[in-house]
């Protein structure tokens, strides 16, 4: 039994490992965002302008495919093991929540991928960013009920042990 808990608690202890990544990615593509806008006029000649741009949207997506098909999934399986099924619940109604931000994302890459225009980039800087802000919110919650209530009853089955 004591291994089967030491067994859990590796693995997800790698969860915590795999979110910390992605919260460091996180505050990476925040770091990219916050180097845009400080920018008051574009200009598609500008090289460094279409430099940061494309690293914006190079980290952005990166950040939304982790979340997708890395970590979500994980924290599913963790609420599985644990049988949390309200936790389970709630993941599934912010995972809906967060759709519309995966969306946004992949609509705003696309669009400056396909142009060198830059005439609208304030303002659909603007607009990416209050969706980001949506869904770093509904990731927090995910990580709160999917993950962070697990490590508590893992570390009172492991005292108790």
């Amino acid at each position: 039994m004591l291994k089967d808990l030491q067994k859990l608690k590796l693995h997800w202890g790698g969860v915590s490992d795999i979110v910390d990544r992605w919260l460091e990615e996180r505050r990476e593509l925040l770091v990219k965002y916050c180097d845009l806008i400080e920018i008051h006029d574009f200009d598609s000649a500008n090289k460094n302008h279409g430099e940061k741009l494309k690293d914006f949207c190079e980290v952005m997506v990166d950040y939304v495919s982790v979340g997708h098909f890395e970590v979500y999934e994980e924290l599913v399986k963790e609420a599985q093991a644990f049988s949390d099924k309200d936790g389970l619940r709630v993941g599934a109604d912010l995972m809906d929540k967060i759709q519309p931000s995966t969306e946004a994302v992949l609509d705003f890459n696309d669009k400056y991928l396909a142009t060198d225009d830059l005439d609208s980039l304030s303002v659909d800087l603007s607009t990416v960013g209050e969706s980001l802000e949506m869904r770093f919110e509904c990731e927090d919650k995910m990580i709160e009920v999917l993950h962070s209530a697990h490590l508590f009853e893992l570390e009172q089955s492991t005292a108790s042990a």
